[in-house]
């Protein structure tokens, strides 16, 4: 760290984005419309893509949330330049509350354990019937109403305070943002995992791994952090955005996080593959075969490649990781594979025989993404994009690599 000091930097709220809110709101709108017309036609194909977008989004949303709580807990200074960003990532949770309507109409046409079908067996429906505690309508909607009561508090409450220091400057009111992330940690890790298992695990009842929500966790973390890399470089040239204060001090400790998760990913993908095919179980094993043959064999090896080796040798170079177009580059990459990985955990249990485009899924990826997009400026306009008189500003301004 240097001992030089440096002035914290005058920057003027956001203005910004019209084209982005006005024309991300309605595009979003208009492709949403466009998935939920395909329900008239084939449902389960659409609220399947529709399902695979949710996750993709909302985990990024959550995964933004708890890369926060963590910054917070750990009292990272270097972060408080690009922090800004990460709170309003957190702070479209909101939005995915409203987004899960659709899924919580449709659940039947998702998830087979809300009406078995009498021809599923005997030793299926047994299952089932044992399961029914946890796995039933009203407890799983219940289950989701927490999470994202839980959730939207801590991200609204994170960013509020965060928002009122800028005018106010109140000391105490980082030391609250820090007391109540060290708090919540714990809870927004079990709602990670346990989110996982309702919304996504569950489309495979008879299946279950203990580590499923981790590693769902890890590909959303990275994610968010890919994000944080591409926005960051977008957001050069602009007096009023916070692109121009990121040094290749910040960008170098964003590709070294790049790095380390999606080590975590492959680590975790493999733990959980390696222990299901040894035990060789019957109730878990079906899991794998149906993605490691017929037509779904070719992403799974590319997940590994795509997920894994590529960017884990690109994010080797130190060059590249202090260079904010080449790390924004990988981060597109990562996110792009991110939403392969989610497709193949879901899109299997519609169609085991193999992938089938259909244009839902574009739709609905692409709806969903820029109604989150014009969320995201919405609760940006009229504020700083950095945390202007946040104590430890001028400290991350002046960060060095230790």
């Amino acid at each position: 760290m240097s001992s030089q000091s440096s002035p914290v930097p005058a920057v003027a709220p956001f203005k910004g984005g019209g084209q982005w809110l006005v024309g991300g709101g309605l595009g979003g709108v208009v492709l949403l419309a466009l998935t939920f017309l395909g329900l008239a036609s084939d449902p389960r194909q659409a609220l399947f893509s529709y399902l695979v977008a949710f996750a993709y989004w909302g985990g990024i949303a959550l995964g933004a949330l708890l890369f926060l709580m963590i910054l917070h807990t750990f009292k990272a200074r270097w972060m408080v330049v690009l922090r800004r960003a990460i709170e309003v990532m957190g702070a479209s949770l909101p939005l995915f509350a409203l987004l899960f309507i659709p899924i919580a109409l449709g659940m039947k046409h998702l998830y087979i354990w809300v009406d078995p079908p009498a021809d599923l067996g005997h030793k299926a429906l047994h299952h089932l019937h044992h399961k029914a505690p946890y796995l039933n309508v009203p407890f799983f909607l219940g289950r989701t109403a927490f999470y994202f009561a839980l959730t939207i508090f801590l991200s609204q409450r994170l960013f509020g305070w965060s928002l009122k220091q800028d005018q106010s400057g109140e000391i105490n009111l980082t030391r609250k943002q820090r007391s109540l992330s060290a708090g919540g940690l714990p809870f927004i890790a079990l709602v990670f995992s346990f989110a996982a298992f309702d919304w996504l695990m569950s489309l495979n009842p008879l299946w279950f791994s203990t580590i499923f929500g981790v590693y769902f966790f890890a590909g959303s973390f990275v994610s968010a952090i890919s994000l944080l890399a591409v926005t960051s470089d977008v957001a050069r040239g602009n007096k009023d955005l916070f692109g121009d204060l990121v040094t290749p001090e910040h960008t170098h400790s964003v590709g070294k996080l790049m790095l380390a998760f999606i080590c975590f990913w492959a680590y975790i993908g493999f733990s959980q593959l390696m222990l299901i095919w040894i035990a060789n179980l019957p109730e878990e094993v079906p899991f794998f075969i149906v993605r490691f043959k017929h037509g779904w064999a070719w992403l799974g090896v590319f997940l590994i490649i795509g997920h894994f080796f590529l960017p884990f040798g690109a994010l080797l170079s130190r060059s590249l990781k202090r260079s904010r177009r080449w790390l924004a580059a990988v981060g597109i990459w990562i996110l792009m594979i991110h939403y392969l990985d989610i497709y193949w955990l879901v899109m299997p249990t519609l169609r085991p025989e193999g992938s089938a485009f259909h244009w839902s899924n574009v739709t609905a990826f692409a709806g969903m993404g820029l109604l989150a997009i014009a969320f995201c400026v919405w609760r940006l306009r009229g504020r700083f994009t950095i945390p202007v008189k946040d104590p430890y500003l001028a400290t991350s301004l002046r960060y060095r690599q230790p």
